[in-house]
């Protein structure tokens, strides 16, 4: 009994940040609830845009109307959450995502429901997110202690899973049975819950200035892409998850794949790979323990384009659904030691920066493989887009490993105590500083 005992301890996920920090408690809650309706919208947007147009190209667009206002903002927001209130900004963009979410219900609701503003409002979506994604990243590792940051990870990836479980799975029903305006309000009403929870944190100090020109501005930007450069184990985590969300993340063909299967499967295929997510994150004790993280994130970044190999050319419901959950399961373990990366090496004064770079990392992928999935479907077909983005992933993954030699080598173990160093020269910068 004691040994079962033992193994479940090792296995089950950390909950020590959740007991120990009540301001970490209300951010975890708060995006908890949003991150349930943004699931939601998430699968009823694209949905809505198949059912306005019957193409694959149109949904595949969604995703490169996306990109560029990301792209853009993620470098603005990231410089502002390195300057100004992170908890504040958090704030006013769900304001703004609150908005969005009115005109997707306004929209909905016309007699006639207009393309163009399916394509404005995700524009606008991105552009917002670009805001509220660097400072949340930035704000929570203040939130907690740098052993836990394990756990954090591990507790994020949950709460995206649950929900990108829960969501999806309801979403196609609720627009199926309500319509897309009832899916829109949700996702706003969970918004104003988020917002309340934030309102209630503790204000968290900005990192001290090392002189007045420190400011947000291009040269901070620049400042934030050198020390991005200049580390090969932070490169190796953006360039990995490129490579495998550009060619191997077929989401915009969902709304077609459920089709052929019957369109009310839309949400489970959405789902799925939460499903797999979620059941790393329930048993990620064994995370703690690993510290080649470089080399877990390639080999994770590999099972994923393998899963959707298979996924592509299965020709069972159930047997597509696994494949896409195992694809989750591997993307999970992918994004948790990539987060360890990046909360446990980057100084916090740069954590701002450093987190709008991790996010055109991990949604350029996405957006843009929502768009070369979408053109290669509709010149090649279905099967062969999905296929072919699997193999190319596994492709690349091996390109990297060769090619960035110090991300496969990395241990956690080192850059905790890189950055802990670099804190440390900081503050004798800082006390040098204030005494002339």
């Amino acid at each position: 009994m004691g040994s079962k005992k033992n193994i479940f301890n090792a296995l089950a996920i950390d909950l020590t940040p959740l007991r120990a920090s009540r301001d970490f408690r209300l951010l975890f809650i708060g995006q908890f609830v949003s991150a349930f309706g943004s699931s939601i919208s998430y699968v009823v947007l694209p949905w809505q845009m198949y059912q306005l147009t019957k193409s694959n190209f149109a949904v595949g667009m969604l995703g490169l109307a996306e990109f560029v206002p990301m792209l853009v903002m993620a470098f603005v927001g990231g410089a502002l959450a390195d300057f100004v209130d992170r908890r504040r900004l958090i704030v006013v963009a769900e304001l703004g995502l609150i908005v969005c979410c009115g005109l997707l219900v306004a929209n909905a609701l016309s007699p006639q429901p207009r393309v163009w503003v399916l394509f404005a409002v995700a524009a606008l979506f991105a552009a917002l997110n670009g805001v509220h994604r660097p400072a949340l990243e930035a704000l929570t590792p203040r939130l907690v202690k740098p052993e836990q940051i394990p756990a954090v990870a591990s507790l994020s990836m949950f709460r995206g899973s649950f929900s990108y479980i829960v969501g999806p799975a309801l979403a196609g029903l609720i627009a199926a049975s309500f319509g897309a305006a009832v899916a829109f309000a949700i996702d706003a009403t969970t918004f104003v819950v988020s917002i309340l929870a934030l309102l209630l944190i503790r204000s968290v100090p900005m990192p001290a200035k090392l002189d007045d020109d420190e400011r947000p501005n291009l040269r901070s930007v620049v400042e934030g892409l050198k020390y991005a450069r200049s580390r090969q184990e932070l490169l190796g985590t953006y360039l990995i998850d490129i490579n495998a969300m550009f060619f191997g993340m077929p989401i915009a063909l969902f709304p077609a794949i459920a089709e052929s299967f019957g369109g009310a499967s839309v949400g489970l295929f959405y789902a799925m790979p939460a499903v797999g997510a979620l059941a790393v994150s329930l048993t990620s004790g064994w995370t703690n323990k690993i510290h080649r993280h470089g080399l877990a994130v390639t080999i994770a970044a590999t099972l994923w384009g393998v899963a959707i190999v298979v996924f592509g050319l299965v020709g069972s419901l159930w047997l597509a659904l696994l494949f896409l959950a195992l694809a989750g399961a591997a993307d999970a373990v992918s994004g948790v030691f990539r987060m360890t990366i990046w909360n446990q090496t980057i100084p916090d004064h740069m954590r701002g920066r450093l987190a709008g770079i991790e996010m055109i990392s991990y949604l350029t992928g996405p957006y843009l493989g929502n768009a070369e999935a979408g053109l290669v479907a509709a010149r090649f077909g279905l099967g062969f887009s999905v296929v072919s983005g699997g193999v190319m992933c596994v492709l690349g993954s091996g390109v990297l490993a060769v090619l960035l030699p110090k991300f496969i080598s990395y241990d956690g173990r080192e850059g905790l105590a890189r950055k802990e160093a670099e804190e440390a020269a900081r503050a004798n910068q800082l006390n040098v500083s204030r005494n002339q």
